[in-house]
């Protein structure tokens, strides 16, 4: 297994016990820097350390606790840390509206240590005992529980991609394997997954090699055309994974059957019967007779409609539109021209500007979009206006010799009026300004704070507009269709953030939103020079709310981009 995900978990996890514990924030927050780094590394740290070569964001200390951890397999920070603290104190800081000190406050209050204890106090209503809990906090530990179990049962799909990716590499280097590909809601781009599917076309049965695999379990079934088993993650669990094995005269139709979703097959069966055809998993036929299948392009060319991208097989009006041809071009990575969320060393990322521009000469940007975070987020490292001037400097001058473009840019913080962290005469000097939300309070509906943030001429990108992280926290209270309005009427634009843990907009609100017929933008959010790789998952849902690259600025060149953002908030002021 690779040791930078087992490495990362057990930082994570000292940095829980440090939290509970009441330690140094500071050091916390290294931990979970580390820890984030590590899970982004495209090689194995010890790698890096053979080769001398030091990463970013991690310091002597902790790299003597990997070093550590690579000679004897564990640490003894992590050791002593659970020897303190009960195991299933971890899995409680993990429910959502439970952080460290309510964890802490149920421990040495009630004894709960584990899920189950924690259900039983909810249930019998003890947790009022306490003091300072109510029945409004009493609820929220409630509906927290039922997150964490409905979340436990999938994965994000950016947690578990590249284990799936390994496993499907692995496959294909098996000796007979002809075709391999992922099917079900992976390749359609869930954003989260709940068991792995594969097909397979093969010239000889290839059972006994598939389970070979070190990291398969238990074995569910085993036959020539199904094998079933669970299969370890890089995280230490398990998913189920599923693959079928057919003809290759089937291929093609059993590629869309497993593809899915069950509700876009039904109606292309339906579809299919109408014009006198049977379509299964087995190929398209008339009067029982075998009339294609060998490829998902021959079955749309029998039934005489458009190709439909597996991103979209969602069961919506994806097949009326392929019947009038009226599927457009989808958005491809290759239109992006830059990114347009991107944090350096000066905030809470660990880039400097000719590691920036470094990531950006291997994806062929044009530009990249400088938005450190501003000075009232103080846990994200957030410039004061100081900083942020000197840094801008830095930047011009780096522009002089760069084959990529920076831009001036700031993720700047709404305040809890409307108003933003910096005043308009700092606005006014960047190239481009994100506004988002990062403190809400409980319950807050902060649909006003944005509305009124979104009065200001200067704001060009509302970032993360729910807020939501698929893994553990729901989307803020909001009225996104008055955000929506907004935005068209202002020429604000929507980011998409292609980081998988937000990947915010969703597919469902990109499509609700482009009724406005607003523009997007798609930012990686990266922190570290691994982050850019995530513009792939932001493509991906882009292409599910059907958005070609005329609805996403950053297709533009750069010199489009600037003429845009300068006309939008023109715009603006004249509306002022």
């Amino acid at each position: 297994m690779n040791s930078n995900h087992l490495i990362a978990k057990i930082f994570e996890e000292i940095a829980d016990a440090l939290e509970f514990l009441g330690d140094n924030p500071f050091k916390v927050r290294a931990y979970r820097t580390a820890s984030y780094i590590l899970e982004s590394l495209e090689e194995d740290i010890s790698v890096y350390i053979q080769k001398g070569e030091k990463i970013f964001g991690i310091g002597e200390d902790l790299k003597e606790k990997i070093l550590e951890f690579i000679k004897t397999g564990k640490i003894k920070k992590h050791e002593e840390l659970l020897s303190k603290i009960p195991r299933g104190i971890f899995d409680i800081m993990k429910i959502p509206y439970i952080g460290p000190k309510t964890a802490k406050t149920l421990y040495e209050e009630l004894g709960v240590d584990n899920i189950e204890k924690l259900k039983k106090i909810v249930e019998s209503g003890d947790l009022l005992r306490i003091k300072g809990f109510g029945i409004k906090k009493l609820e929220n530990i409630k509906k927290g529980i039922e997150l964490y179990q409905k979340l436990s049962e999938r994965y994000p799909i950016g947690e578990i991609y590249q284990d799936v990716i390994n496993l499907k590499n692995y496959i294909s280097s098996i000796s007979g394997v002809q075709k391999v590909e992922l099917v079900g809601s992976f390749r359609r781009f869930k954003e989260t997954i709940g068991d792995i599917d594969i097909l397979i076309c093969s010239e000889k049965n290839i059972s006994e090699d598939i389970l070979k695999h070190p990291k398969i379990k238990d074995i569910f079934s085993k036959g020539d055309t199904k094998i079933s088993f669970s299969y370890e993650l890089s995280n230490t669990r398990l998913i189920q994974v599923d693959i079928r094995v057919v003809e290759e005269r089937s291929w093609g139709a059993a590629l869309m059957y497993f593809t899915g979703s069950k509700e876009h097959n039904i109606l292309l069966r339906e579809f299919a019967a109408e014009k006198g055809y049977k379509l299964n998993e087995y190929g398209i036929f008339r009067d029982n007779i075998y009339i294609g299948g060998r490829s998902e392009e021959e079955v749309y060319k029998i039934l005489e409609i458009q190709y439909i991208p597996p991103e979209i097989r969602e069961g919506r009006n994806e097949i009326e539109l392929a019947k009038k041809y009226l599927i457009p071009k989808l958005v491809e990575i290759t239109d992006i021209k830059g990114d347009l969320q991107v944090h350096s060393r000066y905030s809470d990322g660990i880039m400097d500007f000719w590691e920036i521009e470094a990531e950006a000469l291997k994806l062929n940007y044009e530009y990249i979009a400088i938005t450190d975070h501003s000075k009232s987020l103080k846990v994200a490292g957030g410039m004061e206006v100081e900083d942020l001037i000197r840094r801008n400097k830095e930047i011009k001058k780096f522009n002089e010799n760069s084959k990529v473009k920076l831009l001036l840019g700031a993720e700047v913080e709404i305040l809890s009026d409307g108003s933003l962290d910096y005043p308009d005469e700092i606005l006014e000097q960047l190239d481009i300004v994100l506004a988002s939300i990062h403190n809400v309070r409980k319950d807050e509906d902060i649909t006003e704070r944005y509305l009124k943030a979104m009065e200001n001429p200067f704001v060009d990108i509302i970032a993360h507009p729910t807020g939501r992280l698929v893994s553990y926290r729901e989307p803020y209270k909001l009225d996104l269709d008055a955000i929506f309005k907004k935005a068209s009427e202002r020429k604000i634009i929507l980011e998409i953030n292609a980081h998988y843990n937000r990947l915010d907009l969703n597919d469902i609100n990109i499509l609700k939103a482009k009724r406005y017929n607003v523009k997007f933008s798609i930012g990686t959010d990266a922190h570290n020079r691994n982050g850019f790789g995530m513009m792939g998952f932001g493509i991906k849902m882009a292409k599910k709310a059907i958005l070609t690259k005329e609805d996403i600025i950053n297709t533009l060149s750069y010199e489009e981009l600037i003429s845009f953002i300068k006309e939008c908030r023109r715009h603006r002021i004249s509306e002022k």
